[in-house]
């Protein structure tokens, strides 16, 4: 990790290994970042998000790629709730591959590995929901952390090979109390038939209040739209 890129131990608030195959989930309150690595690398980290006062709001795969004509998220966007309103903000970004279209693993795309208690994303999503008081209803399509997916001109959707290198990480500042959880499960696409997910940190920290300037802030008249429906809730 590069020095400029370094948080002050001062300003972190948590930080959590997640083992390969692992859920966590936790309330990450407005303008706080939280900060996901892969040290050793990762082909995929799947990603659910609430809005934590009102979980009935939550992360929208389509509107996030739509309203942003993008469907890869990267630094300088935004994660948009069904409300129209912004959960996340991507301030920082050394990966640049990360996916809105592939799902998550599940027990048929893990039989590829065999015989085997290989954990996968939508049970690791059950599992975290269900002590959040939430459940199978509130599982929505996910955002993929770390992987990269090529879309055909059929539609088919095909592994790239784009994933995460040791130290990659991506920031997200929460622009609201926000209700995380990951799942550190291969992507379902990925072909490597060796269940082998590799450790990430979750890293919680007290970023810096964004500035008139604000990259992900002023994209464009969208996501302006976005950020004055988030910052109306707590005016």
């Amino acid at each position: 990790m590069s020095p400029d890129t370094r948080i002050d131990t001062a300003l972190i608030a948590d930080d959590e290994t997640i083992p390969g195959g692992a859920y966590w989930s936790q309330i990450i309150p407005r303008g706080r970042t939280l900060r996901i690595v892969a040290p050793e690398g990762s082909s995929g980290v799947a990603l659910l998000c609430y809005n934590a006062d009102n979980t009935i709001e939550r992360y929208n795969a389509a509107d996030t790629a739509k309203i942003q004509f993008n469907a890869f998220p990267k630094k300088g966007m935004v994660l948009y709730s069904d409300m129209g309103r912004v959960l996340f903000s991507i301030t920082e970004d050394t990966c640049g591959y990360h996916d809105t279209l592939g799902g998550c693993s599940n027990l048929a795309t893990n039989a590829k590995y065999g015989e085997g208690d290989y954990k996968n994303s939508r049970d690791n999503f059950m599992l975290a929901l269900i002590k959040r008081n939430l459940g199978k209803k509130d599982i929505m399509p996910n955002i993929n952390l770390f992987t990269r997916i090529g879309v055909e001109p059929n539609g088919n959707l095909v592994w790239t090979g784009k994933t995460a290198q040791p130290g990659d990480f991506i920031d997200l500042r929460a622009e609201m109390n926000v209700l995380v959880v990951l799942s550190n499960c291969p992507h379902p696409l990925d072909p490597n038939p060796v269940y082998d997910p590799k450790p990430i940190r979750a890293i919680v920290w007290n970023s810096p209040a964004p500035t008139a300037d604000d990259l992900c802030r002023t994209a464009n008249p969208e996501v302006l739209r976005g950020f004055q429906n988030t910052d109306a809730i707590f005016a």
